[in-house]
């Protein structure tokens, strides 16, 4: 893989180009503020102290007194006072201390000749001699101009020491950004390629080892979605192998009996008894290769989306009247006692069709799979605003372990007592779903229930 790929890689330059930005921002932003307030406080010192020294100084004394004037000024507001006459004219005379830098450079202070021209107090920086200065200039009578000035090296020079400083800290910070984000990355980046392995066992059909994490964030939570994936895929797996099993028994039964019953008509003389008794055996089997066609049909039809369904008013009562007079035969053959119960009116919106199939399943999962003379009872009611069809038995209920998988496709118990497809609840359900309605299973020692709930009709006329 190439390095620049790697999470670990980019996680360490995308915190390289925030701490980047943030420290432009700093220097944009905080270090010009910084220094802008240190000047305007600077500036506010010079404010303040300008009325004090312009009252010292007004009225002036003789020119020869000034310089003491001044030096006097100077002292007691702590900036470097001068006094400007003849500005705007060829000669400018400059009194203050002689101990201070030369005055040549005053004569054209840009902002004592604004003073002098607008005849009012001004301030604000220059630069003199290579170094910025702050500078409050205030106008006196007899074409007098006060001005006072403070160097701001000290002041730009802590500018600069926290500029300095702050780099320093941030390329301390970005090294160890860069860092422990790199190897916090790299570590994420190892549980992401152990997903990516269990990932790729699954894909190849390799269900036998556990996907574990022990992270709680989100990544965790991915790991424990790929165990529930791969238990689920790992029993689908299993039911598929089954089904196949099933499915080749369940066929080649079937096809062997057919075959063996067609040879026999073939070659042996048979009486009339039994001719018809091979030909109810093989239509017996014909059936059995019918439903399990039908079954996968449905099935494929289901999980295409092509399976349609044409909701109506339909009589439950009348669907359990239905299904007993079907059954009955079989019960009594199978040595089941057959009951049937209606309570009032059941009108449900649904496929009057898949409606009995369901049915069917339901009651057939009733005989096939309990001892003969077990007692089922069919019977329609309205329970909790819906339409419901039951199918009871007396049976000895069904296992708790298997009872999270009776709906699922190709699941047949190991205790079953008929041979199937394992498809027939697992079709009842989306068929259920499907016209808006859901199958409900309660089970106990010695009583099981299958519950079609059907969306209610409110408006239900008479059937005959």
């Amino acid at each position: 893989m190439n390095p620049l790929h790697r999470v670990g890689t980019r996680l360490a330059i995308a915190l390289a180009i925030v701490l980047a930005l943030a420290l432009g921002l700093v220097d944009l932003i905080v270090v010009p503020s910084l220094e802008r307030n240190l000047i305007d406080a600077k500036l506010a010192q010079l404010r303040d102290a300008a009325p004090g020294v312009a009252a010292q100084l007004s009225p002036l004394n003789e020119v020869s007194c000034l310089t003491c004037e001044v030096q006097t000024a100077s002292a007691s507001s702590n900036a470097r006072v001068a006094i400007l006459t003849g500005l705007g004219s060829d000669t400018v005379l400059v009194f203050e201390d002689s101990n201070l830098v030369s005055s040549d450079d005053l004569a054209n202070d840009p902002l004592a000749l604004r003073a002098s021209r607008l005849l009012q107090a001004t301030e604000g920086t220059v630069r003199r001699s290579g170094e910025r200065y702050a500078e409050a200039a205030i106008p006196l009578e007899g074409d007098f101009v006060v001005l006072l000035s403070a160097p701001l090296h000290d002041a730009l020079a802590n500018v600069d020491l926290v500029r300095r400083r702050l780099l320093i800290a941030g390329l301390i910070a970005l090294v160890a950004s860069i860092s422990i984000g790199y190897v916090a990355a790299t570590l994420f980046a190892r549980r992401i390629r152990r997903l990516e392995r269990a990932a790729d066992r699954i894909a190849g059909g390799d269900f036998s080892q556990e996907v574990r994490d022990h992270g709680t964030d989100e990544l965790g939570e991915l790991a424990t979605a790929f165990e529930r994936m791969r238990g689920r895929l790992g029993q689908l797996e299993h039911a598929r192998r089954e089904f196949i099993a099933n499915a080749s028994h369940e066929l080649r039964t079937p096809l062997f009996s057919l075959g063996g019953f067609l040879e026999l008509m073939e070659n042996e003389e048979l009486d009339e008894s039994t001719r018809r008794e091979f030909m109810a055996t093989m239509r017996e089997q014909i059936d059995r290769l019918t439903k399990l066609a039908t079954d996968l049909l449905d099935l494929s039809r289901l999980d295409a989306g092509r399976l349609r369904v044409e909701t109506e008013q339909v009589d439950l009562n009348g669907l359990v009247r239905i299904l007993a007079d079907e059954f009955r035969a079989v019960a009594r053959a199978r040595g089941h006692e057959l009951a049937v119960a209606v309570n009032g009116g059941a009108p449900a919106l649904a496929d009057e069709e898949r409606a009995l199939q369901i049915g069917r399943v339901l009651v057939e999962n009733a005989l096939v799979h309990t001892p003969p003379g077990t007692a089922v009872r069919l019977s329609s009611c309205t329970m909790n605003g819906s339409a419901v069809l039951e199918v009871e038995d007396g049976g000895s209920g069904i296992p708790h372990e298997h009872v999270p998988h009776v709906f699922e496709r190709f699941y047949r118990a190991e205790s079953t007592v008929a041979s199937g497809s394992g498809l027939g609840l697992a079709i009842a359900r989306e068929l259920a779903e499907l016209m808006g309605g859901t199958i409900q299973l309660e089970t106990a020692p010695g009583r099981t229930v299958f519950r079609l709930l059907l969306r209610r009709s409110s408006s239900f006329g008479t059937y005959p």
